[in-house]
């Protein structure tokens, strides 16, 4: 997930005026490569795991609970301990060390998954996924500022944008590069083995450990800052009864009877209650409470959730639909050969990433109309390579241009304001979730593939808008934001539950990303009215990058 360079690059006062560090940027691309790529692979694992382990939709969504819960969890910790400690532990630390202790945590999980697939332990495969990404949840904190500390932070922005563009690329190659490794070419049929999977993962560690060994070796600037922070008490407080709802959940999932949906209800009415009873409290008495007296960020935390949440249900499912007989096939696709779709799916957000990158370069006139063209299609085309390369039929997947085309428009009506942009880009984007749902084969799959197209921009408005006149706040409501990536902890299994009811399906399913859209589109309205009573029209007065 890339953040929003404004927020960041405004917060941090790391460098002064100097030239980029290219070497040590090129470095820290990596990083950003690897959490898109091990992201988007979870896409390929899970009908592998599905299937290897015999599992119901919303147990292989499990996958993605440990995963992303692993952010929320991560994220939490250090916010927690910097508050009872009055220090930010990681300014303390600085950037760098930050980078290397989440790297080496990243190194031990991917070799935790070896013995857990030798042991062929679905429980201990989460527990090792869930260690990968705790180590991302670091390394992701550390890099978003350090790449602001490897420049001037006039530019910070510009090397936020390269990262967030590279990420999106690993996301694309990711799936494909995975099924090379678990089922080799396409038309090959092998089936995935737990040699396959030592093989893969001795390689994601053995890369973790040479990029964690040259940031090591490297003269890079540490990035501490020994700055105090405020504490904030009654918000920790919040935090902790959402992280004892959701261990109260799993423990009550694990040792009765109660149906898995009914405690996801549960969860997601839980955590929108605590957030809203939390902001109710700070109105009452604001001591304690921080960012989260500010009405716009309990919304914007909402939108991320959802908007997170959302934009994962829909590829983490999508690999279970295609294998469904009779909805793209008449016999439904094997295991290796949904990679083009999820990889395409993919590489929709990079699509509109690389467009909103446009702007960074202060095009004007014609040549920017002009590049916002041709910059997603040449996206496109990288995806459509990819694919071939590997070895698929990319014909079916021409058609999809027309997509491009509706999400160009979009963006362009979009103006690059923040509640413009969201509301457009999450009611077509509900429209194309209700054409998947009732339609079949390709222009099914289309459609559920241009979700990813209309998720790209959906971040950095939500995210300015949440943050949007938070002032000496700005910071502690951008990490409170991060956190809520634990939607997507709880949103695909929501969806998996519901997919597992015979009388609903998979393919009905997909109305949950519908209903997701909807509710972006009311919060982009809701967020807007909120700011206006604060005099912030963010539409006139900020520009919203993508």
């Amino acid at each position: 997930m890339n953040q929003p360079a404004d927020i960041l690059s405004n917060s941090s006062d790391l460098s002064r005026k100097q030239p980029t560090n290219t070497g040590a940027l090129a470095t820290l691309v990596m990083v950003f490569f690897f959490w898109g790529f091990i992201a988007a692979s979870n896409s390929i694992l899970i009908p592998f795991c599905k299937s290897h382990f015999s599992l119901s939709q919303f147990e292989s969504q499990l996958i993605g609970s440990a995963f992303y819960g692993a952010y929320f969890i991560g994220s939490l910790i250090l916010f927690l301990v910097s508050n009872f400690s009055g220090v930010d532990i990681l300014n303390k630390i600085g950037y760098k060390k930050g980078i290397i202790y989440g790297l080496w945590i990243s190194v031990i999980g991917a070799l935790l998954i070896i013995p857990s697939a030798n042991a062929n332990s679905f429980p201990a495969l989460l527990g090792s996924l869930f260690v990968v990404a705790l180590g991302f949840s670091l390394q992701q904190t550390s890099a978003q500022p350090f790449a602001i500390a490897l420049g001037d932070p006039s530019t910070g922005s510009h090397r936020l944008n390269l990262g967030g563009s590279v990420n999106s690329f690993g996301t694309t190659l990711g799936p494909i590069i995975v099924s090379y490794f678990l089922f080799g070419r396409v038309g090959n049929n092998i089936e995935a083995t737990v040699t396959n999977i030592n093989t893969l993962y001795l390689i994601v560690a053995g890369v973790f450990a040479a990029v964690a060994l040259i940031f090591s070796f490297s003269n890079l600037p540490a990035g501490t800052n020994e700055a105090s922070v405020e504490k904030v008490s009654k918000a920790s407080t919040s935090l902790i009864t959402m992280l004892f709802l959701l261990i109260g959940v799993i423990i009550v999932g694990q040792f009765t009877d109660i149906s898995k949906l009914t405690l996801l209800i549960i969860t997601l009415v839980g955590i929108i209650v605590i957030l809203f009873a939390s902001n109710g409290m700070a109105k009452k008495n604001n001591i304690g409470w921080g960012a989260m007296k500010y009405p716009q960020l309990i919304y914007g935390m909402l939108g991320i959730f959802v908007y997170v949440g959302v934009e994962v249900t829909i590829d983490n499912n999508f690999g279970a639909l295609l294998k469904i007989p009779g909805y793209l096939t008449e016999a439904g696709l094997g295991e290796s050969e949904i990679s083009k779709y999820v990889s395409l799916y993919w590489a929709s957000l990079m699509i509109g990433r690389w467009t909103g990158a446009v702007s960074v370069f202060n095009l004007k006139g014609t040549t920017k109309v002009i590049a916002m063209i041709i910059v997603p299609y040449v996206a496109f085309a990288v995806a459509l390579l990819a694919s071939k390369l590997y070895g698929n039929d990319i014909s079916d997947l021409y058609g999809y241009a027309i997509c491009v085309a509706i999400a160009i428009a979009a963006f362009f009506y979009g103006q690059e304001k923040p509640v413009k942009t969201l509301i457009i880009v999450s009611v077509l984007a509900a429209v194309a979730m209700l054409i998947g749902v009732f339609t079949e084969g390709i222009v099914s799959v289309y459609a559920f593939m241009a979700g990813g197209l209309f998720c790209s921009v959906m971040w950095p408005c939500i995210f300015s808008l949440g943050v949007g006149g938070l002032g000496k706040y700005t910071s502690q409501g951008s990490a409170l934001l991060i956190m809520m990536i634990l939607g997507a902890a709880v949103i695909p299994p929501f969806q998996g539950a519901i997919g597992d009811n015979p009388e609903v399906g998979m393919h009905l399913s997909y109305l949950v990303a519908a209903a997701c859209f909807l509710f972006l589109a009311w919060l982009a309205v809701k967020l807007r009215s909120v700011l206006k009573s604060q005099g912030l029209d963010f539409d006139n007065q900020i520009g919203g990058g993508h």
